[in-house]
């Protein structure tokens, strides 16, 4: 089983921003930016902060998919 971020990416198109918006309305590092990318594992902290600047909750963001 794996994350999938892919709903945050089409909230973001929804939203009209893009990957650098996010970064910087969220205050959150190009690093995790990339992580999120890559569907890597990151912080919960990371993750609030984006439901924060994003208004939204987990659920909008992320999704686990089996593999």
């Amino acid at each position: 089983m794996r994350i999938s971020y892919n709903k945050l990416w089409k909230l973001l198109i929804d939203k009209n921003m893009k990957r650098k918006d996010l970064q910087e309305k969220a205050n959150i590092s190009s690093a995790s930016i990339a992580k999120l990318g890559k569907g890597d594992n990151i912080t919960t902290d990371v993750l609030l902060k984006i439901c924060d600047a994003l208004d939204c909750t987990l659920e909008d963001i992320m999704e686990t998919i089996k593999d």
